[in-house]
């Protein structure tokens, strides 16, 4: 299989691994924060329905499908350069190097998503999380990142 598909394709494993556990972190976020799980994946979908998102509150399709699917999406683009960073060391992952290349692509999916990207493209749920949730959300994406590489490596 030639490189740019075998990148793709683990990044499509990764990122789904980060988005879900990062997703979990978002849920947990949002019922300290403000009082509702799903709110946080709700304000992910703003990109669609602008600032009505960021104030929904309750499970729905139009909100909550389209947040997560936004959230995945955006977990796997970032997953790509993780798997870029990865490529070197999947025959004999180091657990050290596998969760530094992992926290590395977290902190600038952090930057760039909380300090150089416009607000109509941002996240979201920065607006309605406390900044220990948003570093929450971010560990919990960088540990998504590795889960499979470092489940992998115990095989």
């Amino acid at each position: 299989m030639n490189w740019p598909i075998q990148v793709l394709r683990s990044a499509v494993v990764s990122g789904s691994f980060a988005s879900a556990v990062s997703t979990f972190a978002l849920l947990l976020g949002g019922v300290r924060d403000c009082r509702s799980a799903i709110a946080p994946v709700n304000a992910v979908s703003h990109w669609i329905w602008k600032d009505k998102a960021i104030y929904r509150s309750n499970a729905s399709v139009r909100y909550s499908l389209v947040g997560y699917a936004i959230h995945h999406a955006a977990s796997i683009f970032w997953a790509l350069a993780y798997e870029g960073l990865a490529t070197r060391h999947k025959k004999n992952p180091v657990p050290a190097i596998t969760v530094g290349n992992a926290s590395a692509v977290a902190a600038l999916a952090c930057v760039v998503d909380l300090r150089f990207t416009p607000q109509r493209l941002t996240p979201g749920f920065e607006r309605r999380l406390s900044t220990r949730s948003l570093a929450a959300v971010y560990v919990a994406f960088a540990v998504g990142l590795a889960l499979h590489d470092l489940y992998g490596a115990r095989k």
